[in-house]
């Protein structure tokens, strides 16, 4: 085997250790289709469609990666023609359309290409007025801005107080939830978009992707052209973000891994230290389309991944010397056209191709320069990857390292907001009517439970039954609701009948289903924030994902800021909300011997209870989720205080005080601590 083979097969297991391995990269992609499904059916009823796009999307986990959504709305239709044709190929064309349900805006080519017009077509339609604030006139026709247009966008950030340092990027508008990077486009959708060029269906690893492009169309984004130095703001850019997400879809995993070689490669050498660099992540995905068509489907395999990547490289280099690259779905439209119409863009495009050249004439020793590549291409060759490569294929990892990334992609997932979102979601959930793969069916068992959870506790908190018939009724759904998603959620998820029935004065009951969800999380197998890979392996290996998920994985206890739960953490809730907090997010750990103090003092059980107590605190020494210890410490103080003992409330409180806000209930920490001084010194 040749060098290169060698140090072809070292870099690939390392990337699949560092980006992914098959099973990783599928389960990720399967995740995030199973919610746009379950989405769907809400998204088409308030007329406002989502899409995730973007190398989030794709199935990248970048530490550094953003996150890219797309959104329009259904009730704007964007037509090509104006000629009534009744062809079933241009069914969304006007001559289906139904005007009294869609506002029609017709797509007008410019000079530019990639970029077209969008012609406002008035009809006494409620939603044209509503387009009134967005549209200029022009030549005696109206069209729509796009600098006006993605300023909804930006107001409607600015106004959720979960997004920091909001403000236009390009066509979205950008913010941040915590550490993780946001943009949000609003553009609209053409569902029929016939001119991809015809050379791309005969290749062999294309077949039948296109067809399912042309029927999924395009969109159009607010953002002109700037060949002028200044943009255009009647001209919208077309993106083809669908079409590009099914190509990488249709990539093998060498395909796959060469893309994000590209990338670090970018990020860490090529863009390292520059401040508006020539090169985008864009670009590279343009490269990789073209380079899949130049390239044998056969050749691209785990051994020869470093001399795809160099062909790549080649390719860029030969791209930025002549100052084009063609745009895949329109030949016409070359994407560095903008970066050269200014004399500094030139200068740029000079250096990076002398850089270029430089690296690729370093050969394969240019990956050394950065520090990810080289740390893979050592560690690998050092043995210590739990990887087990074998005949240009990967053997994967063990149940539990799959199992985790699986849990990860799940865990982040949040759905309806009220009942009436939870109704469609619901709905879908039981008219489903078709197959879903191993990892779809473990996505929409999680999001089940955790609606069945968010809908009964919505129900309680609006429910106004009084007389003793109706109240038994709403209690017998509520509780079936949270029995339900007990079966069907995760080790932790039957807490919330815990605190339900805790909330109720059914304390006995509340300690039954504490003490059944404790000796689920006592099992050594179990995965939280951590998990014993060995013994989870050994006993959970066999098992289906699903019994895994609900007998083996645990979750934090999430108690969303407009919902109620129990008078103890009502304090908390209110003041983290005020600090933009969207939820209270606390170990089951910490729930289960919370619930078991409190039930045991309202039974007047003062033994279990100062044994719950101590279990509480020898829990907060040894095993609680770092992350929010926060309100770990302060449930403990609350514990303390209501079975009597300020010293030991005064103390854990501050103790609260002190730690990482992640849940922000520092105010709640000052008034109990305020509070707490007082009962002392009147004592």
């Amino acid at each position: 085997m040749s060098d290169n083979c060698y140090l072809s097969e070292a870099l690939y297991v390392g990337l699949c250790d560092y980006i992914g391995t098959p099973t990783e990269v599928t389960a990720r992609r399967e995740v995030m289709d199973m919610k746009e499904e379950i989405m769907e059916p809400l998204e088409k009823h308030i007329c406002c469609r989502k899409m995730e796009t973007g190398s989030h999307r794709e199935g990248f986990r970048f530490q550094s990666s953003d996150v890219d959504t797309m959104l329009w709305y259904t009730n704007y239709e964007v037509i090509t023609n104006l000629k009534r044709k009744k062809r079933k190929s241009h069914k969304a064309q006007s001559s289906d359309s139904d005007p009294s349900k869609h506002s029609r805006i017709l797509m007008e080519d410019t000079d530019t290409p990639g970029f077209v017009r969008l012609r406002h077509l008035k009809s006494p339609r409620k939603e044209d007025y509503d387009l009134e604030p967005y549209v200029v006139s022009f030549n005696g026709r109206d069209y729509i801005s796009n600098v006006k247009w993605r300023q909804i966008i930006l107001t409607l950030m600015v106004k959720n107080n979960s997004f920091n340092h909001a403000k236009i990027h390009g066509p979205c508008a950008n913010g941040f939830i915590g550490d993780i990077e946001h943009d949000y486009a609003a553009c609209f959708h053409c569902s029929y978009w016939s001119r991809f060029p015809s050379d791309l269906k005969k290749i062999p690893n294309f077949k039948g992707v296109f067809d399912d492009i042309s029927r999924n169309g395009c969109h159009i984004v607010p953002v002109g052209s700037k060949r002028a130095g200044v943009e255009n703001e009647l001209e919208w850019r077309l993106s083809f973000s669908q079409a590009e997400q099914k190509l990488v879809y249709s990539m093998n995993h060498t395909q796959f891994l060469c893309y994000g070689l590209l990338k670090i490669f970018l990020k860490e050498v090529v863009n390292r230290d520059k401040e508006e660099p020539f090169l985008c992540s864009y670009f590279l995905k343009t490269t990789m389309f073209w380079m899949m068509k130049k390239i044998g489907y056969t050749d691209w395999y785990p051994r020869n991944l470093l001399n795809c990547f160099m062909a790549c490289l080649a390719f860029l280099i030969d791209k930025v010397g002549r100052g084009i690259l063609p745009n895949f779905f329109i030949r016409k439209n070359n994407m560095f056209a903008a970066k050269l119409t200014t004399a500094k863009g030139k200068c740029a495009r000079e250096c990076l191709f002398q850089e270029l050249k430089r690296y690729h004439n370093m050969g394969l020793t240019c990956l050394l320069q950065s520090s990810t590549l080289k740390k893979l291409i050592c560690n690998n060759l050092s043995g210590i990857y739990p990887i087990i490569y074998k005949k240009d294929h990967i053997i994967d990892k063990s149940a539990a390292d799959t199992d985790i990334c699986l849990k990860e992609e799940i865990y982040r997932l949040s759905l309806g907001e009220n009942v009436r979102e939870n109704y469609f979601i619901l709905r879908f959930t039981i008219l489903l009517n078709e197959p879903l793969t191993e990892y779809k069916t473990l996505t929409l068992q999680k999001c089940t439970a955790d609606v069945l959870v968010h809908t009964a506790f919505l129900y309680l908190n609006t429910s106004t039954v009084s007389t003793n018939k109706k109240v038994y009724r709403s209690d017998r759904l509520i509780g079936n609701l949270l029995k339900l998603a007990g079966r069907v959620g995760d080790a932790s998820c039957l807490l919330y009948l815990a605190l339900y029935y805790y909330r109720t004065c059914r304390y006995r009951e509340a300690l039954h289903v504490t003490a059944l969800v404790k000796s689920r999380l006592t099992q050594p197998y179990i995965m939280f924030s951590a998990v014993d890979r060995e013994r989870y392996n050994e006993s959970v290996g066999g098992w289906s994902l699903s019994k895994r998920m609900q007998k083996a994985w645990a979750d934090l206890v999430c108690l969303k800021k407009d919902i109620y739960y129990i008078q103890e953490l009502d304090l908390e809730q209110k003041l983290s909300k005020e600090n933009s907090q969207p939820a209270l997010l606390i170990s089951p750990y910490v729930v289960t011997d919370m619930l078991s103090v409190l039930c045991n003092y309202r039974l007047g059980n003062r033994h279990q209870c100062l044994q719950s107590m101590t279990d509480l605190q020898t829990l907060m020494l040894k095993d609680v989720h770092l992350r929010t210890i926060d309100i770990s410490w302060q449930i403990l103080g609350i514990c303390q205080h209501v079975v009597g003992d300020l010293n030991g409330a005064f103390q854990s409180y501050q103790k609260s005080l002190r730690q990482e806000p992640f849940n922000k209930i520092q105010n709640a920490s000052k008034y109990r601590i305020a509070f707490t001084l007082n009962q002392l010194f009147r004592n």
